[in-house]
């Protein structure tokens, strides 16, 4: 008597559990049923949500150079290989100039954000960038930001602050309806007025524009100034970047599913410039911020927990000590990533497989 067939839905379920993607390829050459199961987009979308890429290492910025894991890492043999079959010195980007070499910006699955400035500025407000894959030497140089867009920008008065990153994927609208293998850019630009954002999508080829409302419209009273410049640090966790300041009680967040900028308060600590504040996810939507006590050695970090998503009240964890040298410099997942600072001349950004 033959037994009946597992149910599509059951071995989707089993399938997903499947530790590793290359369990996942091995599964797919099994039989013609799993291979049309694995090659459907709702399971790759699933699967990659379920089991994130793996973190291979950190690139410190200013050398150009991979620091891979090394064991008894999981991800030391990957990482070994993409330490020497990848290009960290980026010399197969378009045109290298000395007079205007690239530098890195973000990091993130596989993928690197470059820029460096344009020989004539005033063709438009945003340097020239490139997004690559150092390791297949892939690369697509951005169009630069059309006129139109541009024009709330260009004849901007006062001081500004500008920074571009990429965006992590997620269950958005743009990303269901462009390829699985498309990113997106954001370029933006900090006013007196109000922050100004870029949008770029590799599926569409085009920037478009995001309405923004004013400082004084997000938080009253609320006067951005040049002080809040002093060590601006761009952080993510659950679907937010944040900016960091040690010199006022505010930070900057931005919610990349609505696109919507907002001003939240700092955990009441004493902080002092310099700090290396980290911000990492927590459980259930919320955020923990990792604060450095000053003039402590080895340095002790204050462990604070939102509450639910709001930032007007902050709950202390237990505090964490790190030996001499070290320093958090972010989160892969849930474990973060303490490292020896003392040696690196640029920021170092943590390094995942490609998706």
């Amino acid at each position: 008597m033959a037994l009946p067939a597992i149910p599509d839905e059951l071995l989707v379920e089993i399938l997903l559990r499947l530790p590793t993607a290359a369990d996942l390829i091995r599964a797919s050459a099994a039989c013609v049923s799993f291979r049309r199961l694995i090659a459907g987009r709702s399971f790759t979308r699933r699967f990659r949500k379920l089991h994130p890429p793996p973190l291979l290492g950190f690139l410190d910025t200013g050398r150009l150079r991979f620091h891979p894991a090394v064991p008894p890492h999981p991800s030391a043999p990957a990482a070994r290989a993409v330490a020497s079959a990848a290009d960290f010195s980026f010399d197969f980007l378009p045109s290298p100039c000395s007079s205007r070499p690239w530098s890195v910006q973000d990091v993130l699955d596989g993928r690197v954000l470059l820029e460096r400035p344009r020989p004539r500025r005033r063709e438009s407000p945003s340097n020239e960038m490139v997004v690559c894959d150092p390791l297949h030497r892939h690369y697509l140089l951005l169009p630069r930001i059309p006129d139109d867009l541009a024009a709330s920008v260009v004849h901007a008065q006062g001081f500004c602050y500008e920074d571009s990153c990429l965006v992590p994927s997620g269950d958005h609208e743009e990303a269901a309806a462009t390829d699985e293998a498309s990113f997106r850019v954001i370029w933006m630009m900090l006013l007196p007025t109000k922050p100004v954002i870029f949008v770029f999508c590799s599926g569409t080829g085009q920037w478009r524009t995001v309405p923004s409302l004013t400082w004084s419209e997000m938080s009253p009273g609320f006067v951005l100034s040049t002080h809040v410049f002093s060590f601006l640090r761009r952080l993510y966790a659950h679907g937010c970047f944040y900016w960091t300041s040690c010199s006022t009680e505010k930070f900057l967040a931005l919610d990349i599913r609505r696109m919507e900028f907002s001003v939240a308060v700092h955990p009441p600590c004493e902080r002092k410039p310099g700090e290396n504040v980290v911000i990492a996810e927590a459980d259930q939507g919320m955020i923990l911020m990792f604060v450095p006590k000053p003039n402590t050695s080895p340095v002790i970090y204050t462990v604070w927990r939102n509450n639910g998503g709001r930032f007007t009240q902050w709950q202390m964890e237990k505090p964490i000590t790190l030996d001499s040298g070290s320093g958090l410099m972010g989160a892969a997942g849930e474990a973060f990533a303490p490292i020896l600072l003392r040696n690196l001349v640029g920021r170092p950004k943590l390094f995942h497989a490609g998706r």
